[in-house]
């Protein structure tokens, strides 16, 4: 054990009493032993990791009392899957695997991206506040700062092809203290040469006339061009969709339950021969890990596992269109009072759909799936931001989440072949900037997973492959005589089935009929905004369920607003027996 780990002991030996060791297994560290909190667990953990090390860590202190969390899992169980031989097999059907699957979709490759939800962009991805990040608090030599800044170059082209919303809006980092302005203008020169973008000084006066909304305790602000927003589910959707037209499958609700893998006994390496799913057994040729907070149980399956996931818990808040008017870009306060931990989160982030979007805060947390919300958290999200925009009311607040961040101890991305299987690929650890990264995680996943496959195949470019997707109609965006002709060619356009957001029939039967299936509420608000307004479906929401159920098939009773058992209706009105 080399000087730094020999006091990272005696530090934990202080701390815990001796009940916590570190072993050094040469490219990982790993933790043992037994503690009383799960706060205490990743506190160790976060006290030995290097922050940006390649050697990572491995924390597998045992808690006292902890209960398991039961995962969410399909009970779907079928053999759909059953000896299918993909090239490539993603496990992960968030931004990130949804690019990756696009990336690979250039080249004549047999893609299979499975999902264990019902959706892709359910879980961290659909949490995201949608911010397209400068890379302003990611210092240099992080993995995360290479990925963000390719990533934020990408998405311009990447939106025009996809037809996917983004606005370049520019992000303004506040200050109301005067006496850091020395310091904030010697910044630029830092920022200037680091940043996806450019940075300047803005002062007060300049400020109050661009964003008039803004706090006057805000003295100035180094304001950051190359931030940016998109919608979260639109970008991932897109990118499934247009993965699908280029010949990738997804396979949703189907989760990966084990992997068999056989050992090469001269050089201990593993290769992974099958995996087992609940809609049959899978061999593929290469296995790209993309699981976000099950990254590390994923790569555990597959005999590779020297890095640990610790959720990282963040809540925010989606205020009403009205609020829009008070703000036109993205903006947050640097100061005692506001100061964030772990969190990269824009503070107020003026959304491409005309909402706000506040937060997130950041707790951590031992549960994967903990996407409750609790009052303490959303009124310290609201307080804190109401340091910079004191025009907030509860009032204005129509929906709140909580997401959860895959946060490595070394909080850097993990982008990197396997090291002890030989046909595993991780892309781990993507936590925030992700949504920004993903563009160029994708690049970087296709060139290392098809250099893997050259080595015991051919891997040629797919001609047929079509950069473009069409986006499903929007009318709200429309002329009125552009509208009036779509009407005239297809009537359904001319129902509008949501008022809140004006979202038509047609869009909604689009919606349903789109490459990547969509049977659900949820699933079509991802994709059209009907239920997303501030009565959130009190209206339109039965006769959505009407449509879903028209267009596919599937009786009213077992439509879903989205997760298995989310079902709307019970029995029909008048029978009793239902009832």
């Amino acid at each position: 054990m080399n000087l730094y780990y020999r006091r990272k002991q005696k530090a934990l030996d202080r701390l815990f009493n001796g009940k916590i060791k570190i072993i050094d297994e040469e490219t990982s560290v790993r933790l043992v032993g037994s503690c009383s909190t799960w706060d205490e667990k990743v506190a160790a953990g976060l006290l030995v990791a290097k922050s940006g090390s390649h050697i990572h860590l491995i924390n597998d202190v045992q808690v006292a009392n902890l209960p398991e969390e039961k995962i969410s899992a399909p009970s779907e169980s079928d053999m759909s899957l059953e000896g299918k031989t993909p090239d490539v097999l993603i496990i992960g059907g968030g931004v990130v695997g949804c690019a990756i699957a696009r990336e690979l979709s250039k080249n004549n490759l047999n893609i299979l991206l499975i999902e264990k939800e019902y959706d892709v962009a359910t879980q961290a991805t659909s949490r995201s506040d949608g911010m397209i990040h400068p890379g302003i608090d990611i210092r240099p030599g992080l993995v995360k700062k290479i990925y963000n800044n390719r990533g934020n170059s990408l998405y311009p082209k990447l939106t025009e092809d996809l037809e996917v919303d983004f606005e370049r809006t520019g992000q303004y980092l506040c200050f109301d203290n005067i006496n850091l302005l020395p310091i904030a203008a010697l910044s630029t020169f830092y920022y200037n040469a680091t940043v996806a973008g450019h940075c300047k000084l803005i002062m007060r006066k300049k400020l109050k006339r661009l964003e008039p909304s803004i706090s006057d305790d805000v003295k100035f602000a180094l304001f950051f061009d190359g931030a940016g927003i998109v919608c979260p589910f639109n970008i991932t959707i897109a990118l499934a969709e247009n993965a699908i037209e280029n010949g990738a499958e997804i396979a949703l609700s189907t989760i990966a339950l084990s992997m068999e893998c056989s050992k090469n006994l001269i050089t201990g390496e593993h290769t992974i021969t099958s995996v087992t799913t609940n809609r049959g057994t899978i061999y593929p040729k290469l296995v790209i890990n993309a699981a976000g907070v099950f990254a590390d149980e994923i790569a555990e399956m597959a005999h590779d596992r020297f890095f640990s996931i610790h959720p990282r818990k963040g809540t925010s808040l989606i205020l009403d269109k009205k609020a829009k008017a008070n703000i036109n870009t993205i903006y947050s306060l640097i100061s005692g009072r506001a100061k964030k931990h772990h969190s990269k989160g824009g503070g107020m982030v003026s959304t491409v759909h005309g909402n706000v979007l506040v937060g997130p805060d950041a707790v951590e947390t031992a549960l994967k799936e903990d996407y409750t919300t609790e009052a303490e958290n959303l009124n310290g999200v609201l307080n804190k931001q109401r340091q910079i925009a004191p025009w907030m009311k509860h009032k204005d607040i129509i929906a709140y989440f909580s997401g959860i961040r895959a946060a490595t101890y070394e909080e850097d991305f993990i982008v990197e072949k396997g090291r002890q299987t030989t046909n595993i690929l991780h892309i781990a650890g993507i936590q925030s900037p992700g949504l920004t990264a993903a563009p160029a995680l994708g690049l970087a996943a296709e060139e290392l997973a098809v250099s893997i496959l050259r080595e015991h195949m051919k891997v040629e470019k797919n001609p047929n492959f079509n950069p473009k997707r069409s986006r499903i109609v929007q009318t709200v965006t429309m002329t009125p005589e552009e509208r009036n002709q779509l009407i005239k060619n297809n009537p359904d356009y001319g129902q509008i089935i949501c008022r809140c957001e004006e979202v038509s029939k047609g869009e909604i039967l689009d919606a349903i009929r789109r490459p990547l299936k969509c049977t659900t509420l949820d699933g079509i608000k991802r994709r059209v905004r009907p239920t997303a307004g501030r009565c959130q479906g009190g209206f339109c929401g039965p006769n959505i369920l009407k449509l879903i159920s028209e267009e596919t098939g599937i009786p009213m009773k077992e439509v879903v607003k989205g997760h298995e058992g989310s079902n709307i209706l019970f029995g029909e009105r008048g029978n009793e027996a239902d009832e």
